[in-house]
């Protein structure tokens, strides 16, 4: 196998990978509303357990495999970008989560993850100096208009579960700013150290970074833990799951896989999050969104990850 066959094999790994974090992701929001409604906890209390939970399994993990020292010489070396990275995981997770109790599963997944790929690109392209090909633009188009239609599809049918959709809108898209940048970051970081250093430090910071909301619950008298079986099996499926194995695909994919590439590949959410809320929820998708999902995953097998910078401006 030449050089340029191992390299575009490795790219492809990496998107996979990608798409496989994605997958888990968007299991994510139809958990999160099941323990609203069951339990009663809030967004940010679900959030932190989230974090804590995948903490605690990552530094179980790292010590088992003897990756230890690598998880401290990674703190240690890149405390900045580290933290950078777990504050803006912690953050876009919670503005998610409360986004989609206010304007529902699908909705809240489609336009989070909208604006990211988008972001992504523009910031790749004007740090390197580069304009989009026309393959980019074509995948980015294709991609963008599955959303479009997704979303429109999601908006009928289901009642917005809020009475504030607008203010639930704002904070998906200041959710999708935040995954933009941090992916970015974490692309970046990826680079220099390994995957599952990087995810357990970010994931530590993210895990301290939202630990206090236990106290906000606890002061205003909502519920903070339950001893229902179910809903603790739920937790843990959030923390190991959907934040500590899916965040270890992401940041193992981005070593191979640009940014940009990388947030269009985890489009693959919106398709997951929105097939299980037609048959859990009974938020309706009719053909315009099937159309959407076929769009998305057109654009996903399209990819190009080894053309991360086309020509120079």
């Amino acid at each position: 196998m030449t050089t340029t066959a191992r390299a575009s094999r490795r790219t492809r790994i990496g998107l996979l990978q990608v798409c496989a974090a994605g997958v888990l992701w968007g299991t994510g929001g139809l958990v999160v509303t099941f323990l609203h409604e069951r339990d009663g906890f809030g967004a940010m209390t679900v959030s932190a357990w989230r974090m804590v939970i995948a903490a605690v399994a990552l530094i179980v993990f790292a010590t088992a495999a003897r990756r230890g020292r690598a998880v401290l010489r990674t703190m240690r070396e890149h405390p900045l970008l580290v933290t950078l990275v777990g504050c803006g995981t912690a953050t876009y997770q919670g503005l998610y989560f409360v986004s989609v109790l206010m304007v529902g599963v699908s909705v809240a997944t489609v336009v989070s993850l909208g604006l990211a790929p988008i972001l992504a690109a523009t910031w790749e392209h004007l740090a390197a100096g580069t304009r989009p090909s026309r393959r980019q633009v074509a995948v980015l188009a294709g991609a963008l208009s599955g959303l479009v239609l997704i979303s429109f599809a999601a908006g009928h049918g289901s009642a917005a579960p809020s009475d504030e959709p607008a203010l639930g809108l704002l904070l998906a898209v200041a959710a999708g700013a935040t995954y933009a940048g941090t992916t970015v970051l974490g692309h970046r970081l990826s680079q220099q150290v390994e995957a599952i250093a990087l995810t357990t430090c970010a994931t530590v910071v993210g895990a301290i970074v939202l630990a206090p909301f236990f106290v906000v619950a606890a002061v205003t008298g909502a519920p903070v833990l339950t001893p229902d079986p179910v809903s603790l099996t739920l937790l843990a499926y959030l923390g190991i799951a959907t934040m500590a194995l899916s965040y270890g695909l992401l940041y193992a994919g981005l070593r191979t896989t640009s940014g940009s590439a990388a947030t269009v590949a985890t489009l693959v959410e919106p398709l997951s999050a929105a097939a299980l809320a037609a048959v859990l929820l009974g938020e309706r998708l009719p053909w315009l969104g099937v159309v959407g999902g076929a769009l998305i995953l057109a654009a996903v097998v399209a990819l190009n990850p080894a053309e991360e910078y086309p020509a120079p401006v």
